[in-house]
């Protein structure tokens, strides 16, 4: 790695750990440059200003928070089956130490700037990467019957996020592992509830 590629590397982990623990806001380019072991005028050369700084930062840890496995819908499984494979992984990734790190970063900055919620909105991770295609191709077999399936997927991870996210990134009561589990259950039976053709 060159030393440019270096001290780049030294700088992004030092405003990820400083913006995590006192915010972006709080942080300034000097603190930046001291924890990171360099000089003020290296931090601009590699980022022109603390906005740059933020959202390749962002982009780093949407990297190492990995890609998500895609379930691929198999109409010769039971497809609750299927949703609660999607569902459990969908929950250890809303549970990880990275995305919740992720999260804390972002969330407060995307208060004073909402095109960054946009921004972020766009940009597709987790089951929502491919669960509108599995739902789609569900209703080809005709065991689902979705008009939307974008609003559906989102109404499948928005119910885990209530539950198994928001209550961790907030500090507020977190399940336990048998409280997920019935997060999870619940989740899918309700999704099925909703969307399963009922067969005559």
């Amino acid at each position: 790695m060159k030393l440019s590629d270096k001290k780049r590397l030294h700088i992004l982990e030092a405003a990820e750990q400083l913006f995590y623990q006192q915010g972006v806001e709080q942080t300034s380019m000097d603190q930046v440059a001291q924890l990171a072991n360099v000089s003020k005028r290296t931090v601009y050369n590699h980022f022109d200003t603390k906005d740059a700084l933020f959202h390749a930062i962002l982009d780093r840890m949407r990297e190492q928070l990995g890609g998500t496995e895609p379930v691929i819908f198999d109409p010769s499984e039971d497809l609750q089956s299927q949703l609660t494979r999607i569902a459990v992984q969908e929950a250890a990734l809303l549970t990880s130490d990275s995305f919740l790190r992720t999260a804390r970063v972002a969330f407060l900055h995307m208060l004073r700037q909402p095109e960054l919620a946009k921004r972020l909105s766009g940009k597709k991770i987790g089951c929502m990467s491919f669960l509108e295609e599995f739902l789609q191709q569900a209703v080809a077999a005709g065991v689902l019957e979705v008009e939307d399936a974008e609003l559906a997927a989102k109404q499948f991870v928005m119910q885990l996020k209530s539950f198994l996210f928001y209550p961790r990134l907030y500090g507020f009561d977190v399940p336990d592992e048998q409280q997920e589990r019935y997060v999870i259950e619940q989740t899918v039976a309700m999704f099925l509830a909703r969307y399963r053709v009922v067969q005559q």
